[in-house]
């Protein structure tokens, strides 16, 4: 089905086929005849199906009229998981409404400046593209106005609530008037995006596509299994350096591993750069921009940027480290294989993650062929449906302390070089011995833990001594000890004259050597010594002239009058 058969008007028409788009995906075709129609939406599908033009579409079709209020708030409101999905709903926004008057977008994510966003919002603006913790701050903030929203959509609703958003949504939704129209999309309507679905929408149509990807046929999937983290790496290093692959994306399971592995990378001469939710909005975006112009080739990124990363030139996805949820499976690998181009996918899994393999086969209906490369086959064999295999009961056997057969052993730090498996342990390979047979054994009384003893004391453990040992005799001689032949103390004081210390003289106003203390002393006599109240004669009957504080007999130039609090002695 053609764009032009699902009545949308001809400026929004001329916009999508300048952007090369003509033929509508299925989501398309379902989802743009019912929003159009005013009616909530509640869409499952899944990553590359043309949601965003699924929603977008029919939105853009509601500013063509004008709008009844005349507040400068967004009429329309975009929620998404992610920065990066949101700057990409934004850019695909002006796209589609470029033939619009007076067309203005605003996007409001976390890392980015306020100042920017406070001057967007100032304005009049007709579609907001946020993150949900950043509208919040705005919303707190009073600085922005929901009063003349008309269509509200949650993009990828299904992440947004696991990574905690629903508290920040359900308050979002609040704010906004009771009228408008909802559009939820997700990839799974059930559980706790159900129960959301059901306290935001009003009859919303349902509107479900099949899980499995139609880009899945585009793009080639492959799995490498791997015997430890240095054999990782080295498949990694092969990967990369294939004449095939032009740029790829490497995701791994932390924001530390991405930082590490890139760094790794970058040591070994690739041209790499990392993408994580704990850089700022700047760096994110100027790692994009040098992926998209080819400045980078390997970008080693999280599940965070996996939704909202749009670079057609992608042509391998690597998952260094597999995903938990399968659902981010089909997120990641929908980075490769974009706007009809073929694309690789290729999983690295550890002997042990068979489960993880087989959740995601079971999610997208498909089974992953299992690869190896040539000299870097794996040395062990994967353990079926993961996890560890049951027993009987009888613990497990070491060969010589080999630790690339499990256990906690298996993963280490970045760069490092190869172990030496054969030896194991901490020096040369013990030589165990046939087990001795029991008959062999000597007897008990033979050994030295079954040897005679003396017979034990009856006494109480009190009134045991500490050893069985004879006591040990006196080394000093019993006889009383004599006093030292010294004399006696006495406390009498001592004959002659104690010495006082003696200050240093010190050179007087002439450079003449003085006795400073004694100069001092002579000049104190000699002062005049205070006279004692008696002394003092009585004082006169006829006052002198009162001391002037600030009075109008004390003026200042022009008979100004002097200033006040300084007792008049200064003048203006």
């Amino acid at each position: 089905m053609q764009f032009s058969d699902l009545g949308l008007d001809p400026i929004i028409l001329n916009a999508v086929s300048g952007a090369g788009y003509t033929t509508a995906t299925p989501v398309q075709q379902l989802a743009i005849p019912a929003a159009m129609n005013g009616s909530d939406l509640l869409v499952s599908s899944h990553t590359g199906s043309g949601k965003t033009a699924a929603f977008l579409l029919p939105s853009l079709q509601r500013l063509l009229t004008e709008s009844p209020s005349k507040s400068i708030g967004p009429r329309v409101l975009v929620l998404t998981p992610t920065r990066e999905l949101a700057l990409q709903v934004e850019k695909a926004a002006i796209t589609y409404g470029s033939g619009l008057r007076r067309f203005r977008t605003a996007c409001l994510v976390g890392g980015a400046p306020y100042g920017l966003q406070l001057k967007r919002l100032s304005q009049p603006v007709d579609v907001v593209v946020a993150t949900p913790g950043r509208l919040i701050d705005h919303l707190e903030r009073g600085k922005i106005d929901f009063s003349r929203i008309e269509v509200l959509v949650l993009d990828e609703a299904d992440r947004m609530l696991d990574m905690g958003f629903v508290d920040d949504i359900q308050a979002i939704a609040k704010r906004c008037p009771t009228d408008r129209q909802t559009l939820l999309f997700s990839a799974t309507l059930d559980g706790v995006v159900g129960n959301l679905a059901r306290e935001l929408t009003r009859n919303a149509e349902r509107i479900e596509i099949a899980a499995v990807p139609h880009t899945e046929s585009k793009i080639e999937q492959r799995l490498l299994y791997t015997d430890n983290m240095d054999h990782k790496q080295r498949l990694l290093d092969a990967l990369l350096r294939d004449v095939d692959m032009t740029q790829a994306i490497v995701f791994a399971a932390t924001k530390r591993s991405a930082e590490e592995l890139s760094d790794m990378l970058s040591e070994s001469g690739f041209a790499s750069d990392s993408l994580h939710g704990d850089m700022q909005q700047s760096a994110r975006n100027r790692s994009l921009q040098r992926l998209r112009e080819g400045r980078t080739k390997v970008l080693v990124a999280t599940d965070v940027a996996a939704r909202g990363i749009d670079v057609a030139g992608i042509s391998h996805v690597i998952n260094f480290d597999l995903p938990r949820q399968a659902e981010d499976y089909v997120h990641r690998i929908g980075r490769t294989g974009r706007a009809g181009r073929t694309g690789i996918a290729v999983s690295f899994a550890g002997m042990r993650e068979g489960g993880l393999v087989k959740n995601i086969e079971r999610y997208t209906g498909n089974r992953i062929e299992i690869h190896t490369l040539p000299g870097l086959e794996p040395q062990q064999r994967p353990q079926s449906g993961g996890g560890r295999p049951a027993g009987n009961g009888r613990p497990r056997t070491s060969t010589g302390g080999n630790r690339s057969t499990g256990g906690f052993g298996e993963k280490r730090s970045f760069g490092g070089g190869e172990r030496n498996h054969s030896a194991g342990g901490y020096g040369a390979p013990r030589n165990e011995g046939a087990p001795r047979a029991y008959g062999d054994r000597p007897p008990r009384g033979d050994s030295q833990d079954n040897r005679d003893r003396g017979a034990r004391s009856e006494r109480p453990a009190g009134d045991r001594p500490r050893s069985d040992a004879p006591p040990r005799g006196n080394r000093f001689d019993n006889a009383a000890r004599g006093s030292f032949d010294k004399a006696p103390r006495t406390f009498a004081p001592r004959e002659g004259n104690r010495l006082e210390p003696e200050r240093a003289p010190r050179p007087d106003v002439d450079g003449n050597s003085v006795e400073y203390w004694k100069k001092r002393e002579t000049e104190a006599k000699a002062r005049p010594q205070a006279r004692a109240y008696g002394d003092r004669p009585a004082r006169s009957a006829n006052p002198g002239a009162g001391r002037s504080y600030g009075s109008d007999n004390n003026r200042g130039p022009g008979n100004a009058p002097a200033r006040a609090g300084v007792r008049g002695r200064f003048k203006d």
